[in-house]
């Protein structure tokens, strides 16, 4: 074998592992930054996965005041759809149905709602502390909330809660009052509600809680 020979041979081997290294280092490099890639993404899928679970496990209360019972059944359908726990704001003096003669000037409603410093007493103690999420309802009275609501906030440290304000009437939306709710405490997390009927049914219930989970 001659001079020439035994130089081409070396030569072409020494291309052929130049070659070889190149394609082996490529591989590392892609299979690296297909690690980094995956590692990142399941980071983000793995902070999503974990925002929705801690919205999971956000504990839910639904808060309502009911004279009629109407408010009530909204209520319990909320309760229904959320799996959150149901309480009652429960007036120490029971409202009868001369006091909600809302044609008499002299009712017990009626003096309530003229009077911007009415507070009705509330009998029953609620607690309100464990609860990430509130779910507050109440019938309309004279177009805004019934002052026993106020009562509840005046009594109520709701600061770092997220509250959704529910109503029922026959006719009269929720926006008056919930103006007058988010005037009154600024510093709670008010979430826009939303106004029912009295022929309300379960299904609606359930679309409007899944539009605002939405």
């Amino acid at each position: 074998m001659n001079k020439k020979t035994i130089i081409l041979m070396i030569a072409v081997i020494i291309a052929v592992g130049v070659v070889f290294w190149f394609v082996s280092s490529n591989k590392k490099l892609e299979s690296k930054n297909n690690s980094n890639t995956n590692t990142t993404e399941n980071g983000n899928s793995n902070e999503i996965q974990e925002e929705n679970t801690n919205d999971k496990d956000k504990k839910i209360a639904v808060i309502y005041f009911s004279a009629t019972g109407t408010t009530k059944k909204v209520a319990e359908y909320i309760k229904d759809a959320t799996g959150g726990d149901l309480l009652e704001i429960i007036p120490k003096e029971k409202y009868t149905d001369n006091d909600l003669n809302y044609g008499n000037d002299n009712s017990r409603a009626n003096k309530e709602q003229n009077d911007s410093n009415a507070r009705p007493e509330i009998k029953n103690t609620i607690n309100t502390d464990n609860y990430d999420i509130i779910f507050l309802g109440y019938p309309i009275w004279w177009g805004d909330v019934p002052k026993i609501i106020l009562t509840f906030l005046d009594s109520h440290n709701l600061n770092s809660k997220t509250v959704v304000p529910f109503c029922t009437s026959g006719s009269t939306g929720i926006s008056e009052s919930l103006n007058t709710l988010k005037n009154y405490n600024k510093d709670i997390r008010w979430i826009d509600g939303k106004r029912f009927s009295s022929s309300t049914t379960q299904d609606e219930i359930t679309n409007w809680i899944n539009s605002i989970n939405d």
